[in-house]
């Protein structure tokens, strides 16, 4: 199966983004477009999942955008990578957690690209180092078309992350690349779609 694949190099709007997204689960389900790995950065935006909870914002002032992926409370800003996608799964395994585990690996071979090593956690799902999470997972299924994404955070401002409990996970922190002294990431988007398209295509 062929997936069309975009980047985009300004951050964009989440909420714009999302539409986009939505008419592309439609366009994929009734065959009318390609599956889609699309790796852009968002504006500032703190979005709060499908099980998210009041009691994880700290920062009452913040402004939170709910949104139908799976998981709680994150914030997405310039830096990290976020790598949307639309998977058909009705042409694929219909297993989410089987989705959830190649992302992971996908993301776990993306970060040996650069000598760093991370794992999952069967507790928290996302992709981890040094007990410090550096990737987030939120996915939504539709009609067994599965979109919405990851995070991978890069050189973003991993402060914003002070505003919530990020996840919900109160006694872990947060890493990126830059804070793990890698300085030199201008190909991580070459990278994300060469590890996501060996997994998926």
């Amino acid at each position: 199966m062929t997936i069309e694949l975009k980047y985009s190099i300004k951050p964009l709007d989440y909420d714009e983004c999302i539409k986009i997204l939505e008419r592309r689960v439609n366009d994929v389900f009734f065959g009318n477009k390609r599956e889609l790995l699309w790796i852009l950065e968002h504006k500032t935006v703190y979005t709060g999942g499908t099980s998210s909870n009041q009691k994880d914002i700290i920062d009452k002032n913040i402004k939170i955008i709910k949104t139908k992926r799976g998981g709680k409370h994150t914030v997405h800003s310039p830096g990290q990578k976020v790598v949307y996608f639309v998977l058909n799964l009705n042409k694929r395994k219909k297993d989410i957690r089987n989705l959830v585990s190649q992302i992971e690996n996908c993301i776990i071979n993306i970060l040996k690209e650069y000598n760093i090593t991370s794992y999952s956690d069967k507790e928290n799902i996302g992709v981890w180092v040094k007990k410090k999470k550096i990737a987030a997972i939120g996915i939504r299924v539709k009609k067994w078309i599965a979109y919405h994404g990851f995070s991978l955070n890069v050189s973003n401002d991993l402060t914003k992350y002070e505003s919530i409990i990020p996840c919900g996970i109160k006694d872990k922190s947060i890493t990126s690349l830059k804070e793990l002294g890698i300085n030199s990431y201008q190909d991580i988007n070459e990278i994300i779609a060469k590890e996501f398209l060996n997994t998926f295509s």
